[in-house]
């Protein structure tokens, strides 16, 4: 299926009038009993964090927002999955094989439609936090 059949497959036309206007997303806030393990685990892959608050706050920028992790109280963040997209493919291979060195697991990368052609190289922490990470693509035919 080529993105113009997926398109007008799943996309409501006319869209609906949004009910806010939103000009960007801020960020994600991860909650993690396993704390420090969370932290060791997340320095290996994007570094020191850019945001250090106390014993319980760690935050790392993202693109125009922050993954924030928090000190939880009632387990590790369970049904959720987390979003980056970075430039190229070879820019969201790289990243996935860094969550993966540093003790992640992931699954092969392939092109997929979503709300627009993405190459798609999902991984999973070892908290079982479901991380997508994925690039545009420029087009992608079916």
């Amino acid at each position: 299926m080529d993105y113009d059949s997926y398109r007008a497959a799943y996309f409501v036309e006319p869209p609906p009038d949004p009910r806010f206007r939103f000009t960007d997303s801020f960020g994600v806030t991860l909650y993690f009993v396993d704390f420090e393990a969370a932290i060791g685990f997340y320095e290996k892959v994007l570094g020191p964090p850019g945001y250090v608050e106390g014993e319980g706050t760690r935050g790392w920028r993202i693109g125009s927002g922050w993954l924030t992790l928090l000190r939880g109280k009632r387990g590790n963040p369970k049904n959720v999955e987390v979003a980056f997209e970075v430039e190229t493919g070879d820019e969201a291979e790289k990243l996935q094989r860094a969550f993966i060195a540093a003790g992640g697991r992931g699954q092969v990368p392939s092109d997929q439609l979503m709300y627009r052609p993405i190459r798609s190289c999902p991984v999973v922490d070892p908290f079982g936090t479901e991380i997508m990470i994925f690039s545009p693509l420029a087009s992608m035919g079916g």
